[in-house]
């Protein structure tokens, strides 16, 4: 095995614990130094472990993103405390905003922004070049859609904002007191 890509690895360590048919395997960090392709098939197999094979499986890991794909439930630490533990769907709810997406101009997000505040909308800078607006009715969807047009840009996407599991941590480690 030592000539064994790290991905090959992993497998073959997977393997060696699944062989005896046990119903619970603990993986820690299970996709660490893999590349992306790699990362999705392990991620893939982690899933069917516990959906096709009915082996309750554990994992821990710093990547949350990844623990919204294969998990079922969630438990969130922070230094030893538990800060929830909730169905994974529980995390991931729509929030009642939307993140949209314009282009033509270097400055696009700023301006669509500015002009959904001037529409009356509830608008603010999201990650990266997004804006994110608040949803008060069906009419909002409208009122982005004519602003985007008036100003002469791209539309990209308008796409529901769900929460994830990174931002609940965020939340609870910001409100967390860290023992001494």
């Amino acid at each position: 095995m030592g000539g064994y890509s790290t991905g090959m690895k992993q497998r073959a360590k997977l393997a060696q614990a699944l062989v005896h048919d046990p119903r619970l395997v603990l993986l820690d960090e299970p996709t660490n130094g893999l590349d992306p392709a790699s990362r999705d098939g392990m991620l893939d197999l982690v899933r069917r472990i516990g959906t096709d094979f009915g082996i309750a499986v554990l994992v821990t890991s710093h990547l949350l993103g990844e623990l919204e794909r294969v998990s079922d439930h969630v438990i969130v630490l922070d230094n030893g405390a538990l800060l929830r533990s909730s169905a994974t769907s529980d995390f991931l709810h729509t929030t009642g905003s939307l993140l949209v997406e314009v282009l033509g101009r270097p400055d696009a997000d700023r301006l669509l922004g500015q002009a959904l505040l001037d529409a009356g909308l509830q608008a603010r800078p999201a990650d990266g070049r997004l804006v994110e607006v608040d949803v008060a009715d069906a009419a909002t969807l409208d009122v982005i859609r004519d602003v985007t047009v008036d100003l002469g840009l791209g539309l990209v996407r308008m796409q529901e904002r769900h929460h994830r599991i990174e931002d609940v941590f965020r939340e609870g480690v910001a409100g967390h007191v860290q023992p001494r």
